[in-house]
């Protein structure tokens, strides 16, 4: 048959056109038909192993699972017949056995797919007994979790923990049955991407949860000055989790929001992301050397130049890959960057004390909860950033506290820190950081901004994207990584040839941040190419596209002039390398 070739088929006596290799999973969901599933997710490999969307073909006996089973021409599919009610229910109250419920601390308890299919089919969920109360919970550093007695055996975790090229999570033999551990051999070590928790239907893999500390302090702040900072792709995926469209972008709501659940001020770490865009583009210039046209390289760097704002990525280089540390840039990530300037910059204009501003980042990421601990990012011995929230921790505390972002009149972001360019916004989306560093390397070299905006090869879903770019008088070979399975491609592509790139980009999710392992759950390559566009579009309604051209960014890097000592260590960091796993260290 021709490839792609149209089939027809019909479910529950709708005709409908199928793709010839599409599954009926895969066929219902472009026409809007919905069939119950926990196990499936487009970017894991079929397992059918929870056997919740079971169908009925006209002609066969068995009741096959919907994501296992390719549509064939003529083929008669019903979703909801008695016969495929009864097994779906009782397959879910199998599920429940394995799942111990802890509801009301689940940050995907308004989202549930299981609590949803217990109110539709009824269920019993204490039919069958627990099965998993005495498994383990593995805490890796205080990121990321895999809680034991959650669990319902999806395997979603470790398919893509090994798609990341990470491979800390397997299968053991308990005896009474098989469970998700971490490997202990001395030779893997978690990252905390949080793919898992992304990827996990019911939270068993989840982020360590923090916004009961938060919720404590915004109560009883004790003159304390509660600060929020919100990243870029948090504004184009909120929203879902209170039944907005994909992508919908949200900035004002968010702002009201967090407002409404007591912070004193809403900042942006887009402003955050144009100082690390200033940074990172005036160290790639000097990485290359004074004059472009050469091609004697400054000997105190490495080349190709590595971003280092994902922090997941540089723990993976850490660890995995630490001859490639001095290939990283030092600049700190972008909230790392604004809460450094609220604690200092903004502190001594308002007049307030650092050790009295208490920062929250709200971030699509897990890793950032690791990262915002690191000792190299403190200042006077300090965390910069007091707290981080996910995207669904963060929408968890709003529906907690009956605020529902959907319908909260939009506020504006606290300023100066609200400020931010074009540049800024795309952060969010994978090619996004080195996109915004490129408009400011070319308009510094070029001294002219004709040519230096729009960087269309370095954006896009692709796993690996490569270039040639021109700034100043210099071709640049540049490459993008998205996932760290493809950044793993890329450094071995390295190892055999180490001139193969002058500047790379990597982030440990899909897509970027806006696939974060932060996000709202599900989230798929089309969830992902939807927040991605809005952040383009936010780029490209503003006025100001170049992070150097931020007036309110020049003046805090001004101030920062003025205060040599201080603004190394608020703009720039080092990494160490990481001899033994440290994910599971008490």
């Amino acid at each position: 048959m021709a490839k792609n070739k149209i089939i027809n088929i019909k479910i529950n006596s709708q005709e409908i056109k199928a793709k010839e290799g599409e599954t009926i999973l895969e066929a219902a969901y472009r026409h809007g038909i919905e069939i119950p599933s926990l196990c499936f997710h487009p970017d894991t490999p079929v397992k059918a192993n929870c056997r919740v969307c079971v169908v009925e073909i006209k002609g066969r006996k068995d009741l096959p699972t919907a994501c296992s089973t390719e549509a064939c021409e003529g083929m008669e599919i019903k979703t909801e017949s008695a016969k495929v009610k009864a097994a779906r229910k009782m397959n879910l109250e199998l599920i429940f056995a394995e799942h111990i419920e802890k509801c009301p601390t689940c940050p995907l308890k308004s989202t549930c797919k299981l609590l949803s299919y217990a109110r539709k089919y009824r269920l019993k969920i204490n039919r069958f007994k627990d099965r998993k109360s005495k498994r383990k919970t593995y805490k890796f550093a205080n990121a990321v979790e895999i809680d034991g007695t959650q669990c319902i055996d999806c395997r979603n975790c470790i398919d893509v923990c090994a798609q990341q090229g990470v491979n800390f999570l397997t299968l053991k033999d308990r005896g009474c049955g098989i469970e998700v551990v971490p490997v202990s051999d001395g030779k893997h070590d978690c990252v905390y991407c949080g793919q898992c928790a992304v990827h996990c239907p019911v939270t068993s893999a989840q982020e360590q949860l923090h916004f009961q500390e938060v919720e404590k302090i915004l109560k009883d702040k004790k003159d304390k000055i509660i600060v929020a900072q919100i990243a870029p792709s948090i504004r184009s995926s909120i929203g879902e989790i209170f039944n907005l469209p994909y992508g919908k972008i949200v900035t004002g709501q968010l702002v009201a929001s967090l407002r409404a659940l007591g912070f004193d001020y809403v900042f942006d770490v887009n402003f955050g992301a144009d100082m690390t865009t200033i940074v990172e583009a005036n160290e790639l210039i000097e990485r290359l050397g004074k004059n472009p046209t050469s091609e004697i390289r400054n000997s105190k760097f490495e080349i190709p130049m590595m971003t280092s704002c994902c922090p997941a990525w540089v723990r993976f280089v850490e660890f995995y890959y630490p001859e490639f540390i001095p290939n990283l840039t030092t600049s700190r990530s972008p909230h790392i960057h604004s809460a450094g300037i609220i604690k200092t910059y903004w502190a001594e204009k308002t007049e307030a004390e650092f050790k009295d501003i208490i920062v929250v980042s709200i971030m699509p990421c897990t890793a950032k909860k690791f990262e915002s601990q690191r000792k190299e990012l403190r200042i006077k011995n300090r965390n910069l950033v007091d707290f981080v929230l996910t995207t669904r921790e963060l929408g968890f505390l709003l529906e907690r506290n009956r605020i529902n972002l959907a319908k909260i009149e939009p506020q504006k972001t606290d300023n100066p820190l609200g400020e931010h360019s074009g540049a800024a916004a795309i952060y969010g989306a994978s090619g996004g950081v080195m996109e915004s560093a490129l408009r400011t390397a070319c308009d510094l070299l070029n001294k002219k901004e004709f040519g230096c905006i729009d960087f269309a090869d370095v954006r896009g879903a692709e796993g690996i994207k490569k270039a040639n770019v021109k700034i100043g008088n210099r071709i640049l070979k540049i490459a993008v990584a998205n996932g760290l399975g493809n950044a793993k491609k890329l450094l071995e592509e390295l190892k055999k040839n180490p001139k193969a790139f002058d500047y790379i980009e990597v982030m440990a999710c899909p897509g970027g941040c806006i696939g974060g392992g932060g996000q709202p759950i599900p989230t798929t390559p089309k969830q992902r190419a939807e927040r991605a566009n809005a952040l383009y579009q936010i780029d490209r309604s503003k006025k100001i596209r170049m992070a150097h051209k931020n007036p309110q960014v020049k003046k805090a890097m001004d101030w920062l002039d003025k205060n040599e000592k201080l603004k190394y260590q608020i703009l720039h960091t080092n990494y160490k390398k990481v001899k033994k796993p440290e994910a599971l260290k008490k």
